[in-house]
């Protein structure tokens, strides 16, 4: 019971400060519809609900399957069994992603379904699945993190100057969406089993970290080459304005729910067929351990099902509604203003960023302190937030304007960094990408951008996750930098 009620607090805490700000802007601001306040509010209380019984879920059923899965792969103590292996989970796991189906589904409205929610999902998972693989190669034959990332990211520059705008929004948001709740232990998990492969057998603690960062690289290649093969240009996006609001509040939740369920066990049956298939061939676990797994499964089914609809039934109408309101007002500052809010407070109460900052001052043996990565951080995601927003009000400035500059910046960093802040630094950029971010800061981008004119929704609304997910790569790489010359302070000190 604990445990629920300690998961009930964490994803309530992270609900909290966007569920107050919408409704004091509602008081202020922009009034919001009572309807779709009303609806605000229930998605909210779902989002609580289902995220808690989903992170149980995951801890219970998903996580464990990863251990094991890892552990089969040390024993087998063969590579052509980590790619093969590596491969099928790598895809099916992002198949299951809750951030990925959230921003699939947003480009499939925006576009009005040429860009189909299904292609996005599935070519997204195929590119993270081969880059798992490439990440557990590099643990198995001892590759420096930089290097990889060097080339992955020197590949995705190139590939850049011949992907559509439209397209590099996506790519670059997909990346931050696909490493979520359910992705990110498990491809850890998997790390651990494999770290066990390699010769020397005394695996570094470099070595839990970077597979994510690695993973999510596949993202953005993923959906480049996607863009490059379709030669799918001009294509344009809005948002669905006048929706018929409906008079009734529960209304979207009844329509909606039976695909999302429908959706949800297409999403996360593989994983348990999977599963099942090892456990008859090579795990056999207890009778036990199989029921609680799968007992762990359907509470992430229920979850997944209960946050998906709190999202799109509730969540992502008010955020454009807000985001559309407060952008047509006519001093545009308060656009900016109320983005850098948002970021600051999403990645103040983000779960995962907690348990990043612990591992940092564990890492560092208390040299960066807590308190000083969570508002690095804040700051640089507030900042990433008012950018975009400034982008989406200054359709001129490009995406890749940002991301460029940022991006070469984050790497040549690399090379004068401690290399376990390399790691941290790109793992983080997932970390900072939550939940919230794929959710209600999105639609906020999005109902901007539809707002002002000359902006376009789906290459300007879209890129903002991109932003958020790069920030700390560039944020985390700086504290590794000064914890670099705090050390050799202080050995000068011992010597001196």
């Amino acid at each position: 019971m604990s445990v629920i009620l300690s998961k009930m607090k964490e994803v309530f805490i992270s609900i909290l400060p966007i569920t107050l700000l919408v409704i004091i802007l509602n008081f202020t601001l922009t009034p919001i519809d009572s309807i779709l306040m009303a609806r605000f509010l229930i998605g909210a209380v779902l989002i609580v609900f289902g995220l808690t019984i989903f992170l149980i879920g995951v801890d219970i059923g998903v996580t464990p399957i990863g251990n094991t899965m890892g552990a089969m792969l040390a024993k087998t103590n063969k590579v052509g069994i980590v790619v093969a292996v590596g491969l099928i989970l790598g895809f099916f796991i992002t198949i299951a992603e809750p951030d990925l189906h959230i921003l699939a589904g947003q480009v499939d409205s925006v576009t009005s379904g040429l860009i189909s929610k299904v292609n996005i999902v599935l070519v997204v998972s195929l590119g993270i699945a081969v880059l798992l693989v490439l990440g557990f190669l590099r643990i198995v034959y001892n590759i420096a993190l930089y290097k990889i990332l060097t080339v992955l990211y020197g590949i995705i520059l190139i590939l850049s100057l011949f992907t559509s705008k439209e397209f590099m929004a996506i790519a670059f948001d997909a990346s931050g969406a696909t490493t979520g709740a359910l992705t990110v232990p498990f491809i850890l998990a998997l790390a651990i089993g494999v770290s066990n492969l390699k010769k020397d057998s005394k695996s570094s603690e470099k070595d839990s970290f970077g597979l994510v960062a690695i993973a999510s690289g596949g993202a953005i290649l993923s959906v480049m080459l996607m863009s490059i093969v379709t030669n799918a240009n001009e294509i344009t996006g809005t948002l669905d304005e006048n929706e018929a609001v409906t008079v009734s509040v529960i209304e979207p939740f009844i329509q909606k729910l039976p695909l999302l369920a429908k959706e949800s066990i297409i999403a996360l049956a593989p994983i348990i067929i999977v599963f099942l298939l090892f456990q008859k061939v090579s795990f056999h676990l207890s009778k036990r351990a199989v029921r609680k797994i799968l007992f762990g499964m359907l509470f992430t089914y229920i979850g997944l099902v209960l946050f998906l609809l709190g999202v799109n039934a509730g969540f992502m109408e008010v955020g454009s509604v807000v985001g559309y309101s407060v952008a047509a007002l006519e001093n545009k500052a308060y656009v900016v203003v109320i983005g850098f809010i948002l970021g600051v407070v999403t990645i103040l109460a983000e779960p995962a960023v907690y348990v990043l900052t612990h591992q940092i001052e564990n890492v560092t043996s208390g040299y960066v302190k807590r308190k000083a990565v969570m508002i690095t951080l804040s700051i640089g995601v507030g900042v990433a937030v008012a950018l975009s927003m400034i982008r989406i009000l200054i359709p001129q400035l490009q995406l890749w304007q940002y991301l460029l500059p940022g991006y070469v910046i984050a790497i040549a960093m690399m090379y004068f960094v401690p290399k376990l802040f390399v790691g941290i630094a790109f793992d983080s950029g997932g970390v900072a990408s939550g939940p919230m971010t794929a959710t209600f800061i999105l639609a906020y981008a999005q109902g901007a951008a539809q707002a002002v004119e000359g902006a376009d929704v789906l290459v300007d609304g879209f890129g903002m996750i991109a932003m958020v997910a790069m920030t700390p790569l560039i944020a985390l790489q700086i504290l590794g930098l000064l914890f670099q010359l705090k050390s050799k302070k202080g050995e000068k000190k011992a010597n001196g």
